[in-house]
């Protein structure tokens, strides 16, 4: 199987490539437009020149099964359209595109060239997230914080954001038919936003602070008189009476803890199979994003 990689920054090289890098039966192909990245990365997973790439059309004439897409998030419309319109199963990360507009654009063309389009959205496949799925789930609660980091409320919504966003619709116990939203924007910066989904019988909050004094994550699932709190993706605490804390084996890699390990290998396996994969669930995360986007850009000042 031939895979691509396009853009081999931080999140590529220490999430993707190490997963990629190690697939048997797996021919790598690496693209960057920067010269001393592709010689300094493809170096370190000893890759020949013929699977070092800066230029895309002369990767995409390599007869690519599938591609993983890890370039700025400008860059993904442009990308991603040229690996669809080849016919490569692809594999972009979070968001498809800032705009809906793109993002609806990629997904239909996707859906034409009956070619699979899948999104990074890890957290679904991260140990302590999934397992949260069969827990009571009558109130959901995920926090996602930041030390110093208001934003442009679409980039920060877009590129950080959308996994709270994500994260609620996956495990949200049935349809949502309210949805709320409240923030603080100072000077165009969003500094702090609160979501909340509500439906028969739960309630889910997500809540990102740019200015909480803290980088964490915690996600918290209850009902019927228990609850699940997961920390950083790495302990698990179950509280019924006492709580029972689960912590990270020593020797767990990160990528499998945060889910990344399980979604490429999904995705490959899709590819393998011939089974088309669908973006449909993912562009509707997109626009419960493109709605809290409006609600807070269309706040009164």
């Amino acid at each position: 199987m031939k895979v691509g990689c396009i853009g081999l920054g931080d999140i590529a090289q220490k999430a993707y490539l190490p997963v990629l890098a190690t697939r048997p039966g797996l021919e790598l192909h690496v693209h960057t437009r920067t010269p001393a990245t592709l010689a300094r990365v493809a170096d370190s997973l000893h890759l020949p020149d013929g699977q070092r790439h800066t230029d895309l059309s002369e990767l995409l004439a390599q007869d690519l099964d599938a591609a993983f897409v890890h370039a700025p998030t400008q860059a993904h419309p442009e990308i991603v359209t040229c690996l669809l319109e080849a016919g490569v199963a692809t594999y972009v990360d979070k968001p498809i595109a800032y705009e809906l507009a793109d993002s609806e654009r990629l997904v239909k063309l996707a859906e034409e060239r009956n070619t699979s389009l899948a999104v990074g959205f890890n957290r679904r496949y991260a140990p302590g997230y999934a397992q949260c799925a069969d827990h009571p789930r009558e109130l959901i609660l995920m926090q996602k914080n930041r030390i110093g980091l208001p934003e442009q409320p679409r980039t920060m919504i877009l590129d950080d954001f959308i996994h709270v966003v994500d994260t609620l619709r996956f495990l949200a116990p049935g349809p949502v038919d309210d949805v709320t939203v409240r923030a603080r924007v100072e000077d165009g910066l969003l500094h702090h936003v609160v979501l909340q989904l509500a439906g028969e019988g739960f309630t889910a909050l997500g809540v990102m602070n740019r200015l909480s004094g803290s980088n964490e994550e915690i996600l918290e699932v209850s009902g019927q008189d228990t609850k699940r709190q997961v920390v950083n993706l790495a302990e698990v605490i179950d509280h019924k009476g006492q709580p029972t804390i689960r912590r990270r084996g020593d020797w767990v890699p990160v990528a499998r803890q945060r889910g990344i390990e399980q979604v490429v290998l999904a995705f490959l396996d899709a590819v393998r199979a011939g089974k088309v994969l669908s973006a449909r669930d993912a562009l509707a995360t997109h626009e419960l994003c493109e709605r809290v986007v409006r609600a807070v850009t269309d706040r009164p000042a």
